[in-house]
């Protein structure tokens, strides 16, 4: 498999067409969609990879498809995606993860993530990346802290005005690290 970059366990590529039946999966889950408005539907799950796709193609970026390296295994995703809803903190590039239940609590969200910041920082020579989650979102939250982003507040997400009881966010943020790459090293070896 060809691979856009990888980390030591992880390869982040593009999403192809074939991976809609098990991207649909994930996005099925309740325990993985806890914190969004719904579970997605077959049809929202592949609208959802073909602007995934688009992203990448208009940005050289997207919440890229993740795959363990030793068995080809699509996991979800972590990657970066342009936002610019409107609050005092967009126009942004945000970094995000939605990882299968199986992948959980094997440090893959934070390997990635930081594999994903060194990208964004020294490829695509972004100067600031943020990341958002729901109040309750703890898991997307701790990763955020492990992989030295600074927690900046809190605010009210103008995409789930619909969705009052999970539109109370948190916003982090980090700008360009000097070294992202020590940072990789040192939490795999803990």
């Amino acid at each position: 498999m060809k691979y856009i970059f990888r980390s030591q366990r992880l390869g982040f590529r593009n999403w192809k067409s074939s991976d809609s039946i098990e991207f649909a999966k994930i996005n099925a889950d309740t325990e993985v969609m806890e914190h969004f408005p719904k579970p997605l539907n077959n049809d929202e799950s592949f609208e959802l990879l073909k602007k995934l796709q688009i992203h990448y193609k208009n940005y050289g970026y997207t919440y890229f498809a993740t795959e363990i390296l030793e068995t080809g295994e699509l996991i979800g995703f972590i990657g970066l995606a342009f936002q610019n809803y409107k609050t005092k903190f967009t126009p942004a590039t945000d970094i995000g993860w939605r990882l299968k239940k199986e992948a959980w609590s094997k440090g893959y969200a934070t390997e990635g993530a930081l594999k994903c910041l060194d990208f964004g920082f020294n490829t695509l020579k972004l100067k600031r990346i943020i990341s958002t989650c729901t109040v309750e979102n703890i898991k997307s939250e701790n990763v955020m802290n492990k992989i030295g982003m600074i927690k900046r507040g809190y605010f009210k997400h103008p995409e789930l005005s619909n969705s009052p009881d999970i539109s109370q966010c948190v916003l982090y943020e980090i700008k360009k690290p000097l070294k992202p790459d020590l940072k990789i090293n040192k939490f795999i070896n803990e």
